[in-house]
């Protein structure tokens, strides 16, 4: 009797402290089931636009009915709660209890048969052979700070395999205008990352903090164009305000909501580029979204980022992002390099379907606003459910990117794209991989997902069409006519007709709960690839697989 009655009292103990609220990681398997509720109109999202770690958390009901109710997706640990909470003006604003939360083990493992697969991984580079990446951390909050210790273990067996020849020295480099690496030196390759770490403090929704969280900037869901989780993430200092209500004084009106965040980073170069200048880049930011009341389900949303090698002088491009012309007052200036990229977003959970764009173009002024197709790049992806059973539902969702070069550049000098630039030479990048849109950098990339949940689990299928690099082929067009090239050089840029090198992949992906705290995810992906090292010759077969294990606390 005395062992039921401990056993019964620490039970109510547990439960007493288990906070329903959940976070989780970008992109990562439970982040996108909490998306399919939030479509269904089961959870409302945290964000608008700016989404790291700490910003992505889900609450839900636990009364609510959903697929994955009796799996343990987070939990999360109440160790203090004040019984008489204060009410000045400064307690009044933040948490007075202190939580834990304990992040995974987890443990990714994947294998490339050709060619390197992957994407939106972090620090982890999936090069040829066999990859892997551990992570898990602890989270402590209370009284408005937020201290969030998530590092990433990641090894690759980086073999080597037929790519294209390498430039500036390096047999490893990419692109002679920005820093993408093809691999990482000639032998395996370990790397240590802080991953998603970070101290942070709010009142409130003001929030200010620093560490490595990488924020994933608008609502594209494969390829975002300023932030994504698609590189090893930079450290950075970021003050903003999170999704906040708007309300109208005197008339007490709701006119939305509300997210600004603007952050100071410092991006660092690969071991195999070079260029004039091989130093740290500062990176200026900010992002701003709106989503108004009278227009239910619709988001809209601004970023915009200026990039400088890392001076501290270069500070003052905190106020260029609130100004269209450039410092000295010429617009864009050659000792930067700026992008901009403006979304929509418009969901109906009533039907459980959800349309978004995005358009960017890059060096943005005023003056370039009457050719809005100059360096223009966009985006377009629609999602919808589709209710199976009562404890089953399955998701479509499909996205296009265009990144080429826009067609007035024919008529210009060769244009590296969107990502890159002439005076910051390593472009958008961070230690050799880009920042934003991790496939169809410089071309396109057509995704259609479906993915089926239900109680146990859920299994997708996926085709995905890319192009990393037609600019690679266009460049060849410039000049072509403007110089008046004879009929035997007009043949000779024909040479590159319809040499785009494609990749086709299809592939499934399971995730299977062996216990409510325990899930296995398994995938494999077959890669046709078409012109392989842009030759008609060249084509290959390809194969990828993974496989990670989870356990949630």
């Amino acid at each position: 009797m005395k062992k039921t009655a401990l056993c019964i009292l620490l039970i109510l103990f547990i439960a007493s402290i288990i906070d329903i609220s959940a976070q989780e990681a970008l992109k990562s398997v439970e982040e996108e089931y909490y998306d399919l509720l939030s479509l269904q109109g089961l959870v409302e999202r945290p964000t608008l636009g700016y989404r790291t770690l700490s910003d992505s958390v889900w609450v839900i009901d636990d009364e609510t009915e959903h697929p994955w109710k009796e799996n343990i997706l987070e939990t999360t640990f109440t160790l203090f709660e004040s019984e008489n909470p204060g009410s000045n003006i400064f307690l009044d604003g933040i948490k007075q209890s202190l939580k834990l939360r304990i992040y995974g083990p987890e443990w990714y493992n994947s294998y490339n048969s050709k060619i390197p697969y992957g994407q939106n991984d972090g620090a982890l580079w999936q090069g040829v052979g066999y990859n892997t990446s551990f992570t898990t951390g602890i989270r402590l909050e209370g009284f408005g700070f937020e201290a969030t210790f998530k590092p990433q273990i990641t090894w690759s067996q980086n073999k080597d395999y037929d790519h294209l020849p390498g430039i500036n020295g390096f047999e490893e480099s990419y692109y002679d205008r920005i820093d993408i690496v093809q691999r990482y030196g000639d032998s395996s390759y370990l790397t240590y990352s802080w991953g998603d770490s970070e101290i942070r403090y709010t009142w409130h929704t003001l929030t200010m903090g620093f560490g490595t969280q990488s924020p994933w900037l608008g609502r594209a869901w494969l390829n975002p164009m300023l932030g994504s989780n698609n590189a090893d993430p930079y450290p950075k200092f970021d003050v903003g305000i999170r999704k906040t209500p708007v309300i109208i004084p005197g008339i007490d009106w709701y006119a939305g909501d509300i997210e600004a965040r603007m952050w100071l980073g410092k991006l660092t170069q690969s071991d195999y580029f070079t260029s004039a200048r091989n130093d740290d880049r500062m990176l200026v930011a900010g992002s701003l979204s709106l989503s108004p009341s009278f227009i239910n389900g619709l988001t809209v949303g601004f970023n915009r980022i200026f990039m400088t090698y890392w001076d501290w002088n270069n500070l003052a491009y905190v106020g260029r992002l609130f100004t269209t012309s450039h410092k000295n007052g010429t617009g864009s200036g050659n000792d930067e390099d700026q992008k901009v990229a403006l979304y929509a977003d418009w969901s109906f959970p009533s039907v459980g379907f959800e349309v978004y764009g995005e358009y960017g173009f890059d060096d943005f002024a005023a003056y370039k606003i009457p050719d809005i197709f100059h360096t223009g790049i966009y985006s377009i992806g629609v999602k919808q459910v589709f209710p199976v059973t009562d404890a089953m539902y399955g998701i479509l969702n499909a996205e296009w990117n265009s990144s080429e070069i826009s067609s007035d550049f024919y008529f210009q000098w060769p244009y590296g794209g969107y990502y890159a630039h002439g005076f910051v030479g390593q472009g958008y990048t961070n230690n050799g991989q880009i920042i934003g849109a991790g496939t169809g950098f410089y071309g396109n990339s057509q995704k259609l997902s479906y993915t089926l949940y239900y109680p146990k689990g859920s299994t997708s299928f996926n085709i995905h069409r890319y192009c990393n690099n037609n600019n690679h082929i266009l460049n060849k067009a410039v000049y072509g006519s403007v110089n008046g090239s004879s009929a035997g050089d007009v043949q000779a840029i024909g040479k590159y007709w319809a040499k785009y090198q494609t990749v086709l992949d299809f592939g499934i992906k399971t995730t299977y709960f062996f216990k409510k705290n325990v899930s296995v995810t398994a995938g494999a992906d077959f890669l046709d690839v078409y012109m392989w090292k842009y030759d008609l010759d060249t084509g290959l077969y390809a194969f990828s697989a993974d496989i990670s294990v989870k356990y949630t606390f």
